[in-house]
């Protein structure tokens, strides 16, 4: 008999079912700042309230979840609301970028407690690279006062391709001399906690899923701007990664795409002088800001970059056509170099557009998480794994 996956996310109440039942009622909880009360997940999450009763206080029993004040629905006594403890768990990012590496320890509410951030090593040497960020790690958590046994894990944002089951960096492009790079599976040892890992963008999607422009919607798109550019996609509030895991390259969109190919058509064109010729991505990005500075004044650096706005605003606006998105966020390492003008171009484009569906709006706007997105999305893997209801868990043999 094959498989029948159940795409739905209301709860069962099948008692085989608790541990995805309190991650409904966990994540109900969770998208509502205010707090719910009992009633209310009931009514949300489709349980009993037998059900709802029984969970709620085993989140209370492990300190998950806590009471907090009253709400008066005019009849009867006032119902007591439930929020998250944030303070009850933790999670730590690392985004691997080829010219920074981020790092942050959020909260169950996916806020930022500590960051950290260092330059990526120019050299070609991975073990250097792979020993600088384990020593960073030790670092944040220490500085960040967080007790560890209360870190559920450690997410790390690589840039493309990966190899997900064995938990490998694959030759990205920018990263110089790395081949197969055991990078989870190394930290895991060193930190001596759980580690995921997952495509930059795919974290990042992640990031507004759980804690950015993006909580109030399951469809949507992120479009995410590096050092190179990649695009997430989130159908029905799943995050897609594809069979390999390494869905969202863009290459269609041209190899100009890059912050390098910008910042070389600028000393090309002249705007730009071979002082800015980037040796390595944070060149790059350096060039790229000097550009962005140079495009409110200079015709030809604002044209540069208008260029590349149009590319994008074409690949968006028929991207969120293919998925039905309601939602197109940007963000990522170099978007605010490019923010202004790129929401000066694309929402009129995806507004105008041939393929996006008139049907319901589609909004156009800027990550609600900031430059560290991606490695808020890194530690947001880990919430997400761990706190999420997650509907693989309800394949019937």
């Amino acid at each position: 008999m094959g498989r029948q996956q159940l795409t739905i996310r209301r709860g069962t109440n099948l008692p085989r079912m608790g541990d995805f039942n309190e991650s409904v009622v966990l994540d109900a909880i969770r998208r509502v700042p205010e707090g719910l009360s009992r009633v209310e997940l009931a009514e949300a999450t489709g349980l009993s309230a037998q059900t709802v009763s029984n969970i709620c206080r085993r989140l209370l029993d492990h300190g998950l979840a806590r009471e907090t004040g009253k709400k008066s629905t005019g009849t009867g006594k006032p119902r007591t609301l439930l929020q998250v403890s944030p303070e009850a768990r933790f999670a730590v990012g690392v985004h691997l970028d080829p010219a920074v590496i981020t790092y942050v320890v959020l909260d169950l509410l996916g806020r930022v407690v500590t960051r950290l951030r260092t330059p990526t090593p120019r050299v070609a040497d991975p073990d250097h690279t792979l020993a600088g960020i384990s020593a960073s790690l030790q670092t944040l958590i220490e500085e960040s006062g967080v007790p560890r046994e209360r870190i559920l894990g450690v997410g790390i944002a690589a840039p493309g391709p990966v190899d997900m089951s064995a938990g490998l960096v694959v030759d990205p492009p920018e990263l110089e001399g790395w081949g197969r790079v055991p990078l989870r599976d190394f930290l895991s040892v060193e930190t001596g906690l759980p580690v995921l890992l997952d495509k930059d963008v795919i974290a990042a999607a992640t990031a507004e899923r759980w804690a950015g422009a993006a909580t109030d919607t399951g469809n949507f798109l992120f479009f995410y701007l590096g050092t190179g550019s990649g695009m997430g996609l989130v159908v029905e509030d799943t995050v897609l990664r594809g069979v390999s895991g390494n869905a969202g390259e863009v290459g269609g969109l041209g190899a100009a795409c890059t912050t390098r190919a910008m910042v070389d058509e600028g000393i090309q064109l002249g705007v730009l002088g071979h002082e800015f010729t980037p040796l390595g991505p944070r060149d790059a990005e350096r060039g790229l800001a000097e550009l962005s500075r140079l495009a409110e004044e200079n015709a030809t650096a604002g044209d540069i970059i208008d260029r590349w706005a149009v590319r994008v605003g074409r690949g968006v606006a028929a991207a969120a056509t293919l998925v039905d998105a309601e939602m197109i966020v940007f963000g990522g390492p170099i978007w605010t170099h490019l923010r202004d003008r790129f929401l000066r171009i694309i929402p009129d484009m995806v507004e105008q557009s041939p393929f996006v569906k008139k049907i319901h709006p589609t909004v156009v706007t800027s990550t609600g998480v900031g430059e560290d997105v991606g490695a808020v999305g890194a530690a947001c893997l880990v919430l997400d794994r761990t706190l999420s209801a997650r509907p693989q868990s309800l394949l019937l043999r």
